[in-house]
């Protein structure tokens, strides 16, 4: 089992595994991709940066530099956090455990810009099965997405709704669902109803009348993670406390995801404190 697990290679999942690792704490990285990052063309405006350097050749240093004190990376992604005595990191391959968890994954929440989308965001519009799939026991819904990840709340909905329906939005799909799960792959023009859900319009102008609409789109963000084990929420982002940790005991968040200023410098500080109060508290019991 590993100590901490950390979810994100961007700066703040770096910065973290940086003080755990080198404190001799077992630490590994789990992420996709660099993530937000490696979209920066250039980056002038930190720290020890001569001239310029691309936002990938910076997150490409920096997890060599997680190598070199031992860090181990992990190349999938994760669709899941749970705990039962020690945190259950569930990727698209595999499940890993460990005492201490940071989420890091930055703050990119994956919904499409459809029509009327937003207005019903908890009127029958969910970013969390395992939290609101009891509510829609006996009923139609559907899932947006054609992943791991919409697959995975696929799972979580499946033994209570009357019947699933997996929407793609014109994409095809990834991951095929259980036979059981109707798939909609024409894309959808707008979301129906006023006070609460009653449906979705699709470009070829047919309907489905549904109750809840689950988004899993692209990948886990990181106020999805949250809301799956239960930790507390500000608005988009997560609450942490002064030393990053979130309203659940050794898990800790870092970086865009919780706010402020959506800068590397932030980002590396709020690892580095993540970091280091994970090493405090587990001397703590040697």
């Amino acid at each position: 089992m590993n100590k901490v697990i950390i979810i994100g290679s961007g700066p703040a999942g770096v910065s973290a595994s940086l003080y755990s690792a080198r404190a001799g704490l077992d630490t590994t990285i789990i992420s996709k991709g660099i993530g937000s990052l490696e979209n920066a063309h250039k980056i002038q405006n930190y720290y020890g940066i001569k001239g310029e350097i691309s936002g990938k050749d910076l997150a490409v240093s920096g997890i060599k530099g997680a190598k070199n004190v031992g860090v181990n990376i992990i190349n999938e992604e994760v669709v899941a956090i749970s705990y039962d005595g020690n945190f259950i990191i569930e990727t698209d391959k595999s499940k890993y455990f460990s005492e201490y968890a940071v989420i890091a994954t930055g703050n990119t929440r994956n919904a499409p810009a459809i029509k009327n989308l937003k207005n019903l965001e908890g009127k029958g519009i969910s970013y969390c099965a395992v939290c609101d799939a009891f509510f829609y026991r006996n009923k139609d819904v559907a899932v947006l997405g054609n992943g791991k990840f919409a697959l995975h709340e696929i799972q979580d909905i499946l033994p209570v709704a009357s019947s699933v329906t997996l929407l793609t939005n014109g994409e095809k799909v990834k991951d095929m669902p259980p036979k059981e799960v109707k798939i909609k792959t024409e894309k959808i023009t707008e979301i129906l109803g006023n006070d609460s859900l009653e449906g979705v319009r699709f470009s070829d102008n047919s309907v489905i009348d549904i109750k809840g609409l689950f988004i899993a789109y692209g990948t886990a963000g990181s106020t999805a993670l949250a809301k799956k084990i239960g930790a507390g929420i500000k608005g988009n982002y997560i609450a942490v406390n002064e030393n990053m940790e979130t309203s659940i005991k050794k898990l800790y968040a870092a970086g865009d995801c919780t706010g402020g200023m959506m800068q590397i410098a932030k980002a590396v500080y709020e690892g580095a404190v993540a970091g280091n109060h994970i090493v405090k508290e587990s001397r703590k019991k040697q």
